[in-house]
């Protein structure tokens, strides 16, 4: 069997149970994927404590020889396969242990690593309200965020109103699917796959081409879009469903989750308001609800950023410019970059403040106040 480099990760991280943590684990203890499938089972489960029957040599055998097509398949198709030790494998997901040992991406990788990433997940069932508020949200982010990502499942409703609304702002946008990549699954949603990639977002998945779409996937791949995202933002959902599974499970992973409320009659908004009363969600009303949360400083839109003059005090001006070339500056950062000692600085901030020519952010960070 002709086994290369490649072959051995695809086998090794669609393995029984292989998570991003089982794989750290083997890693550690020495056993490389070449070498899990090329020692004897009795070798492997003495060096790691696992039963040899999870060695199996038929399991490992045939998990090897589909995994030789696939690396034919990933090669042949301009296919990103990132094992989790790749310097490209995304950084938010090396902070969940079951995050999987390898990512499939078509369409370039380093989008995942936007400064601001933001899941926008809902019903497939959307109504005209979550969907206006998809599109003002996603509209107002991308006209105040550098470096910003839309991340959702590409299914019905919710998700697809968010790519395309990230797709009509020039945005990057990624969708997480439950299958392989040699398929899209909904069909419908074909062209605007090839859309997402061709201006700079990626389709991604930990599943192989020989996966077929089952139901348990679509949870699973839940996951991967809450790990991705630094915020996860559910615009509509009933009391269960997958966003409220990609809730729960952002919330496990400490990002932040916010829920649009809505009447207490409507099916598609029971979910959120739960969320919201439950206090595992902050409510979100618009975009500065996120950034404010978030901490994220807005850019000022044109023409509204405040001119120097001279009217301004020269004392003012250092830090002012400061902020000007670097916005969402730290008292501490403002400290390093004049060369002043903090109680100078945190005094000149506080009348900065009172004469409005700065504004106070969260985290103790200042920026230049929109008029």
């Amino acid at each position: 069997m002709d086994a290369d480099s490649l072959t051995y990760r695809i086998a090794f991280a669609s393995y029984r149970s292989m998570t991003l943590g089982l794989a750290r684990r083997f890693g550690g203890l020495g056993v490389t994927p070449e070498a899990f499938f090329t020692s004897e089972a009795r070798e492997l489960a003495a060096l790691t404590g696992v039963r040899a029957e999870y060695f199996g040599d038929r399991r490992r055998q045939e998990t090897l020889g589909r995994a030789v097509q696939e690396a034919a398949f990933v090669r042949g198709n301009g296919i990103s396969a990132l094992f989790h030790t790749d310097a490209a494998y995304p950084a938010r997901l090396l902070e969940c242990d079951d995050a999987p040992a390898m990512l499939y991406f078509t369409g370039p990788a380093e989008a995942a690593a936007a400064r601001h990433s933001v899941a926008v997940v809902g019903t497939r069932h959307c109504t005209h309200y979550g969907a206006d508020f998809t599109q003002r949200l996603v509209a107002d982010l991308a006209s105040g965020l550098d470096s910003l990502l839309i991340v959702s499942g590409l299914a019905y409703g919710i998700d697809i109103c968010a790519h395309r609304a990230a797709l009509g702002c020039g945005v990057p946008t990624g969708a997480v699917v439950a299958h392989g990549l040699n398929t899209v699954y909904p069909s419908e949603h074909r062209q605007d796959a090839r859309t997402m990639i061709r201006q700079g977002g990626f389709i991604a998945t930990e599943y192989p081409s020989w996966t077929s779409i089952h139901r348990g996937n679509f949870l699973a791949r839940n996951r991967i879009v809450a790990a991705l995202a630094d915020v996860a933002v559910i615009v509509e959902s009933d009391l269960r469903g997958g966003a409220m599974a990609t809730a729960r499970i952002a919330g496990a992973y400490n990002r932040e989750v916010m829920a649009l409320p809505g009447r207490v009659n409507d099916t598609y908004s029971r979910g959120c308001n739960e969320l919201i009363v439950s206090r595992q969600a902050s409510m979100i009303r618009h975009a500065a609800d996120l950034t404010d949360l978030m901490g994220w400083s807005m850019k000022a839109a044109p023409g509204t950023q405040q001119e120097l003059s001279f009217d301004v005090p020269d004392e003012y001006r250092p830090v002012l410019d400061a902020l000007k070339a670097s916005p969402d500056m730290t008292a501490n950062d403002l400290c390093v970059t004049l060369g002043l000692p903090y109680a100078e600085v945190s005094a000149l901030l506080f009348r900065m403040e009172l004469d409005d020519f700065i504004t106070a952010l969260p985290g103790n960070r200042y920026g230049l106040p929109s008029k």
